[in-house]
């Protein structure tokens, strides 16, 4: 097995149980097809994407020669970097409209046996980097378009790590190609009190300031009487 970068570790138990049932579907998968199984994982700042692909026996040596480019009987490093920025190019991601930019993170290749075998998952690890979004609601739209001559997919979307981000709703189209998360993102409050204590400071400033006006303003009057 050859792995370009280590991913990070698991989100929360729940994340584990999800991970779970997608093995299980993974397990469960006609020979015929490629199954491509996503999460997403939403922060304030970020969109986690992570993508297990499987194929199935009768479409693994197909498969197969995508990634090995070289025929060699192995998936190297590069190999699997460059199936992973396939991948991504044919992953489209937006949010309230805006497209994403979707980033490779790491790829982890089974081995060939293994894929043969209808048994090898290719890990691929992305991560998209959101706009500075303002707090209320909002709509983030996942779609996968590769392969959809034997691809069969599944999307889900993991309990988010952030008390900021609460998922209201998934909506998914029939294949599950394309799904659609509604979710609402809380103020940052470490924020918030900061610009409390930039506009309590501005406000001293220009007491202060008044002040000092008013008390240049009488001094003139004084020396002028006299």
């Amino acid at each position: 097995m050859t792995t370009v970068r280590s991913s990070r570790n698991s989100r929360s138990p729940i994340v584990i149980v999800l991970v779970v049932v997608a093995c299980a579907s993974l397990s469960a998968h006609r020979r015929d097809e490629y199954l491509q199984a996503t999460r997403l994982a939403i922060d304030p700042e970020r969109v986690e994407v992570a993508v297990d692909l499987t194929a199935g026996i009768a479409v693994a040596d197909r498969i197969l020669a995508e990634i090995d480019g070289d025929a060699d009987g192995s998936i190297s490093a590069a190999e699997g970097r460059v199936y992973s920025a396939r991948l991504l190019s044919t992953i489209a991601l937006d949010v309230d409209g805006v497209p994403l930019r979707v980033e490779l993170v790491d790829t982890t290749a089974p081995a060939v046996d293994d894929m043969r075998k209808g048994e090898g998952m290719l890990r691929v690890r992305a991560v998209a980097s959101l706009p500075k979004l303002p707090a209320g609601d909002h709509q983030l739209r996942y779609r996968n378009d590769h392969r959809p001559d034997v691809g069969a997919y599944l999307a889900n979307t993991l309990v988010p790590t952030s008390a900021r981000v609460t998922v209201a709703a998934q909506r998914r189209d029939v294949d599950q190609r394309e799904l659609i998360v509604d979710y609402t993102l809380r103020a940052d409050r470490a924020i918030e009190r900061r610009q409390s204590m930039m506009v309590a400071c501005g406000g001293v400033l220009m007491l202060s300031a008044m002040l000092w006006w008013r008390r240049a303003r009488t001094t003139e009057r004084r020396d002028s009487i006299s």
